[in-house]
């Protein structure tokens, strides 16, 4: 095989790979979808061909850094990717996504395909498999909306929902205080019992349930 061929299969595989972790990602409605991921695998094959094949005979070059500066850059985009609020983060496991595309994509520069592959099955088992049984046995996510003209009311409130709130905002009505809160409730404890648990909270009116 050619050394251009070679290295030409190695960059569609980088792509190929990026393809299919973004597509996932991109179905889900995720901040990075498929091309971020496709350029982010070809940039870090590409970096490892460079690492590899740019600088034989180069005194002193030690490839290990080139790799090193790719998981640097990689941290540098999952940075923008997580968002986190109050008490709530999102983009964790599109980020930790971004990150394993660039390994792979490394990988895939070395011309370590078989263990590519291997990796590539298992991020989609751990994205796909994975999110459907947290989608099935794990917790449900909700907005309730609560009303009081008692700020202290409303603080009361926050304290026995407990480790249900994930993220809250408080602001001033003209007729007292509204909070907006994010709930994580198991699927079990979702429905008819859990309205009356959130209407009985003494000194609250629950506005709205979604």
């Amino acid at each position: 095989m050619s050394p251009l061929l070679d290295l030409s299969l190695r960059v569609l595989a980088a792509a190929f790979v990026g393809a299919v972790i973004g597509y996932e990602r991109e179905i889900r409605a995720k901040g990075a979808g498929m091309r971020t991921h496709v350029l982010v695998a070809l940039g870090s094959a590409l970096f490892m061909i460079v690492s590899q094949f740019g600088f034989e005979g180069a005194p002193r070059f030690d490839a290990a850094r080139v790799a090193a500066g790719v998981v640097g850059g990689l941290g540098f985009l999952g940075g923008g990717i997580i968002m986190k609020t109050k008490n709530h983060v999102s983009g964790l496991t599109t980020a930790a996504g971004l990150w394993v595309t660039g390994s792979l994509g490394l990988a895939v520069g070395c011309g370590m395909y078989a263990l590519s592959g291997i990796c590539l099955v298992l991020v989609l088992v751990c994205l796909e498999v994975l999110n459907s049984s947290s989608i099935k046995f794990g917790d449900k996510e909700i907005n309730a909306v609560f009303s009081s003209p008692d700020q202290e009311a409303i603080k009361e409130a926050l304290t026995s929902l407990g480790r249900r709130v994930k993220d809250y905002s408080l602001s001033k009505q003209e007729n007292g205080y509204k909070l907006e809160a994010v709930l994580h409730v198991p699927k079990k404890e979702y429905g008819v019992n859990l309205i009356n648990t959130l209407s009985s909270i003494p000194g609250v009116q629950l506005e709205s349930f979604d």
